[in-house]
């Protein structure tokens, strides 16, 4: 179990909070119609929320001073209708934004896993694919609010918080700066706030992600930590897992919430200020009462908004750190691309060279050094040889998972650079030792490996690799549902459906890597003849440790230390007595 892995802080790369904004807000440019009639609601809400104190001001100098009751259910009349009016617009602003924002997340989860598709091999060795997700789902998730809000919250308050102030400064100005003398310590607290809030909500999203990571990858291996009874082991990590999580959140939630208690203070102080001026220095009957009261509102007004301005501030305090770990992963390039003089591979024969190929994974050990050969279309070469040789990484360069770094490989006389990548991969098929099956049925699966396949080529396809008889049995043969990684079948069973979708793809280059390893004998046997027909016309390389598979290939490569050390038939190996030999004497002596 590799427990610390999933411990272990991502390194997250420091970009400015307002670049992450400016793009995470560029996706709200896609909806422009939307927004703009967003923006107009909220121009004709923001006008009824402003004329409502002015409303009640003149309610209770004018028409109830004067005892003007007619005139006074005129004007009650009037506010009722244009705040039902208000209700109504708010509802349908609120609709709209949330249509727009979780199509946003929709286009942003959708980038982001396309994207990730594109991604090389190196990407996903060094991350669990528990982190991978909290990224895809979590990390997007936690962008709603801060994407809805922008637009109903930010802008909205924006414009009453500056529009209060004009109000209040042109109807009574010493009552406006009274209700605003706390700003300076409300500044203060925001400034101190929001230098320690971000980097504990890094710190949660990163705990959040351990967390992910560490669920995803003891679920999939639950067999293993059951089977040398590691639960107790596994329980002790997992609950370090939920303290560190739940710790993190803690610190950042109680620096988060002393926004609240600031503007809680501010407010109350301005609140004060302002009756103190108004009723002891300017004095009741010059400041009226209607004034008083709807001075009382537009402060209510003035800090509420800041309220909820502080509200979305935490909001995006402690979501913008997902946002940058998803433009983190979107601004990762993949290591192998098409660049941008590539051409189509044609349908291709089959012919492989290696051109003194050198490769190295950290670019400081080589795998490979200085190989070279030359494959004829429809030969079928093993490679053997001791773990860590360099075998898979041949295969792996001929399919361009990683690329050659030194020297130059050939198909049918292109240099694999200069072709696109799906061109060359869609005429190849690749069988590793774990084959992983989809949830779905069978006829899916084996579908996978081409598409538009019709329903007799599946057949034939599981014909050919002798797992026909085995489908037919099953309750609903082909129609027949498997859950992830082929839950119900026997790894014979998952082996052969294997076979089945590469042999519907009918490639030019067949790789078969350790192909046969997980199924018994009787298995083999009987899939033995379906893999000759697989081979059949096809150039070949077969990658396996029981060397009885390989013994009618054309060719066998001895490979140890990066190099090519032995080549020839099996019976021209034996005769040699060298390191083809040893390997088969040794496989042979412990049957």
């Amino acid at each position: 179990m590799s427990i610390n892995a999933t411990r272990d802080d991502e390194i997250t790369r420091q970009v400015s909070k307002k670049i992450t904004l400016i793009r995470l807000f560029r996706y709200l440019f896609n909806y422009k119609s939307y927004i703009f009639f967003v923006l107009f609601i909220m121009m004709i809400t923001v006008g009824i929320i402003l004329i409502n104190p002015l409303i009640i001001e003149r309610a209770i100098d004018v028409h109830i001073a004067n005892g003007d009751l007619n005139n006074l259910l005129k004007l009650g009349a009037v506010a009722i209708v244009i705040n039902v009016l208000l209700v109504l617009l708010v509802k349908l602003r609120m609709y709209l934004m949330a249509k727009v924002s979780n199509q946003v997340l929709l286009d942003i989860r959708q980038e982001l896993y396309t994207h990730i598709q594109k991604l090389s091999f190196s990407f996903f060795d060094s991350r669990p694919t528990g982190k991978i997700l909290a990224r895809i789902i979590g990390d997007v998730n936690s962008l709603k609010d801060v994407l809805s809000n922008s637009v109903t919250t930010l802008i909205p308050d924006f414009i009453t918080i500056c529009a209060v102030v004009g109000i209040m400064l042109f109807k009574n100005w010493r009552l406006a700066l009274a209700s605003l003398v706390s700003l300076p310590l409300l500044m203060i607290g925001m400034w101190f706030i929001q230098t320690y809030s971000h980097v504990r909500w890094q710190i949660h999203r990163k705990k959040s992600s351990n967390l992910n990571a560490f669920i995803h990858e003891h679920l999939s291996g639950m067999r293993i930590i059951q089977s040398f009874t590691a639960e107790a082991e596994t329980s002790e990590s997992f609950d370090d897992l939920l303290k560190e999580h739940h710790d993190s959140f803690v610190s950042a939630v109680l620096i988060n919430d002393a926004f609240g208690s600031v503007i809680d203070l501010c407010w109350s102080i301005g609140t004060i200020a302002m009756y103190f001026i108004g009723i002891t220095v300017i004095g009741i009957d010059k400041s009226g009462i209607g004034t008083l009261t709807a001075f009382s509102v537009y402060i209510s007004m003035f800090w509420r908004p800041i309220m909820n301005l502080s509200s979305f501030y935490n909001q995006l305090i402690t979501n913008i750190a997902g946002a940058e770990r998803i433009f983190e992963i979107l601004d990762t390039e993949p290591d192998i691309a098409d660049a941008g003089h590539v051409k189509e591979l044609p349908e291709i024969e089959g012919e492989v060279i290696f051109e003194n190929v050198s490769f190295s994974y950290d670019n400081e050990t080589k795998v490979l050094n200085n190989v070279s050969f030359r494959i004829k279309p429809g030969e079928t070469i093993a490679l053997v040889g001791p773990t860590g040789a360099g075998k898979t990484t041949i295969v792996n360069l001929i399919s361009r998972f990683y690329d050659v770094q030194e020297g130059k490989l050939y198909i049918d006389g292109y240099d694999i650079k200069d072709v696109s990548i799906a061109s060359l991969r869609r005429q190849m098929g690749v069988m590793t030792q774990d084959n992983f099956l989809f949830s779905g049925t069978i006829k899916d699966n084996i579908r996978y490996g081409k598409l538009d396949a019709t329903d007799e080529e599946i057949i034939a396809a599981a014909k050919s690799v002798n797992a026909h008889d085995f489908i037919m049995k099953l309750e609903k043969g082909y129609d027949t549902e498997i859950q992830e990684r082929g839950g119900g079948l026997s790894i014979g069973q998952r082996q052969l459906l294997a076979f089945a979708r590469t042999m519907v793809s009918m490639p030019k280059i067949l790789i078969l890597d350790e192909a046969t390893s997980s199924i018994d004998t009787h298995t083999e046997i009987m899939v033995q003849k379906g893999i000759e027909a697989l081979l059949k016309g096809r150039t070949s390389f077969v990658i396996a440790h029981r060397l009885s598979t390989i013994s009618k290939a054309d060719r066998i490569f001895v490979i140890d230390e990066g190099k090519i050390m032995e080549e020839g038939t099996n019976e021209e190996l034996l005769a040699k007595k060298g390191l083809y030999y040893n390997l088969y004497m040794a496989q042979f002596k412990n049957l």
